[in-house]
């Protein structure tokens, strides 16, 4: 399974980002999507996963969990907008996946992937790239990372 993983998009979705998620199969959004508009764009390339961002507001937002998890392509993930929302038990859980800071990080505790893609839209600090992440599942927890740079 084929799955794009981006985060703080805050209201806009770069063509260049658009473009690589074509074909996914679903779309791991971890939060900051700012607007309803930007999550039904997401929606029309692929079946989108989110969770709510300290900037998601408004009824819309309602509807999004602040966590989740969930399985896809035989892998089990836990997504918050935030690392300190996670929950510190994470049992049976093969990544995690937060945002935030507009900035990639890729480490693996304890066995485990913790993935931020970073921000598709408005990388931080200033002047760094917009990135965001492909993953191919296994099966049985394994997963495949491919980080993507997008032009600036």
């Amino acid at each position: 399974m084929r799955i794009g993983v981006i985060s703080d998009t805050h209201g806009r979705l770069r063509p260049e980002a658009a473009k690589r998620l074509r074909g996914v199969d679903c779309i791991l959004h971890a939060g900051d999507f700012d607007d309803p508009a930007t999550m039904m764009e997401l929606d029309r390339i692929a079946p989108v996963y989110g969770v709510r961002g300290n900037n998601d507001w408004g009824g819309w937002a309602q509807e999004l969990p602040r966590l989740m998890r969930i399985e896809l392509g035989g892998v089990s993930f836990c997504v918050a907008h935030r690392r300190a929302d996670l929950p510190r038990n994470l049992t049976g859980v093969h990544v995690v996946i937060y945002g935030h800071t507009h900035q990639y990080a890729e480490e693996r505790i304890d066995g485990r992937l913790w993935l931020n893609p970073g921000s598709c839209s408005y990388p931080r600090p200033y002047r760094t790239i917009p990135t965001m992440v492909l993953l191919t599942t296994g099966g049985n927890g394994t997963v495949e990372v491919e980080k993507v740079e997008l032009p600036i």
